[in-house]
């Protein structure tokens, strides 16, 4: 991202400047605009942890829940060197956004911790994560708030959270988190939800463009787990999938990767790299790569006011949270360019848990194709409604999607009042 454009708007920001462009849409009253626009909560922990060294470290540590208006927060937590408050603001409101327009009970919340997991031990890992919990235990639980994995947590650190809130409950809570791992309550499907809910989207979006699927080329930026089920699909459909990368590198084929062995590969040396059958290209040429997909899965901020110019795909797909900014958005749109909004097409992870979440609750568990099923039919919804919005008002997709989001949201608020 640009510097002077990083200096002057961050995540945070855009996030208040998307939701005025909904709110205006919407001719929101003032009052409203004040009661949902800002975060419930914030609370900024101080963590010490010991080290494998014996040495004491201090980690910062966040949750925000932006709101509880339609049901208890809702929100991954992120483990990652740059996490801080502004940050997790933004990602909680979009949040917000994202359960309300596909209209699950629940609202936005987020956490992270700004580390390394990358440089640290499993054992300094979960010394963390239960000195997080302990410090943020007063505002989770299965009614209140209930977090997920987000970028560097998984499954693993999922299950540390259930047992340091179960044990400070004095039974097993389940539903206090999800993404857990299947034997502790996690559902079926919920590890590839994300990119398949990508993938729903893009398919909702190509029969839209009249762009058939067999044959269609994508580029992938950021191959973890959303990037890489993303682009599984797209492959197992006969998508050309020619260019993807992650942190160390980028590879392309213009004829197009075998996504399988390519799985394989980043599993086997935890990179991209080196995969055989590709050439190495830099980052900028794969976003600049002339295709009819290009999906940003990786952080916010990826496609700014220096690169938007050089998009030359049809559809951007939205995978992460945040990865275009506004000003880039402008330049998208005026190029023409069919963008799936992050609260859309990144949703099927929020769905999943939420299903895994009633699963808990209910102590019922479903079969994977239900799961699948379910998930195809909430993510083709939600897409056709907010498709049907944009066309009619004449608004892009982001601010459609946004009008669906804060509409149900500041529906929810006027029909509860005001206490006291």
């Amino acid at each position: 991202m640009a510097v002077a454009e990083a200096v002057k708007k961050n995540a945070y920001e855009a996030a208040l400047e998307n939701f005025d462009t909904a709110a205006d849409a919407l001719e929101l009253d003032y009052d409203t605009r004040e009661i949902i626009k800002y975060p419930e909560r914030v609370l900024e922990v101080s963590l010490p942890v010991r080290m494998y060294d014996g040495r004491i470290h201090r980690f910062q540590g966040y949750r925000v829940q932006h709101s509880t208006a339609r049901g208890p927060a809702k929100g991954g937590i992120r483990y990652h060197p740059y996490v801080n408050l502004d940050e997790v603001k933004a990602l909680a409101t979009w949040m917000t956004w994202k359960c309300a327009l596909v209209n699950i009970p629940f609202g936005g919340g987020k956490g992270g911790v700004a580390c390394n997991p990358k440089e640290m031990t499993q054992e300094e890992l979960e010394r963390l994560t239960r000195r997080y919990v302990a410090s943020i235990l007063p505002l989770i639980g299965p009614e209140r708030d209930i977090p997920a994995p987000d970028v560097y947590t998984n499954p693993q650190v999922m299950a540390w959270i259930m047992d340091t809130y179960s044990m400070a409950q004095g039974y097993t809570v389940q539903g206090v988190v999800t993404g857990k791992p299947i034997g502790l309550g996690g559902s079926l499907g919920r590890n590839e939800a994300t990119g398949r809910g990508v993938f729903f989207s893009v398919q909702s979006a190509c029969t839209h463009l009249k762009i058939p699927l067999k044959g269609a080329k994508a580029a992938v930026q950021g191959f973890g787990n959303v990037g890489s089920i993303a682009a599984q699909l797209l492959h197992s459909h006969e998508a050309r999938v020619i260019a993807v990368n992650d942190s160390r590198g980028s590879i392309y084929n213009p004829k197009g990767l075998d996504i399988p062995k390519l799985i394989a590969h980043k599993k086997e040396t935890g990179r991209v790299s080196g995969f055989t059958g590709a050439e190495e290209i830099q980052p900028e040429e794969l976003m600049g790569m002339k295709c009819d997909i290009l999906i940003p899965a990786a952080l916010e901020n990826a496609i700014d006011s220096d690169n938007a110019p050089q998009v030359r795909a049809m559809i951007v797909a939205e995978a992460a949270n945040g990865p275009v900014t506004p000003e880039a958005d402008r330049i998208l749109e005026e190029k023409g360019v069919f963008r799936i909004p992050d609260i859309l097409c990144n949703a099927g992870g929020v769905t999943v848990s939420y299903f895994e979440w009633v699963q808990n609750e209910q102590h019922l568990f479903w079969e994977a194709q239900d799961v699948y099923n379910r998930l195809e039919r909430v993510m083709h919804s939600a897409f056709a409604e907010v498709l049907k919005i944009n066309l009619e008002r004449k608004v892009s997709m982001r601010t459609a999607a946004n009008m669906v989001g804060v509409g149900r949201v500041a529906e929810a608020v006027k029909l509860r009042g005001l206490f006291p």
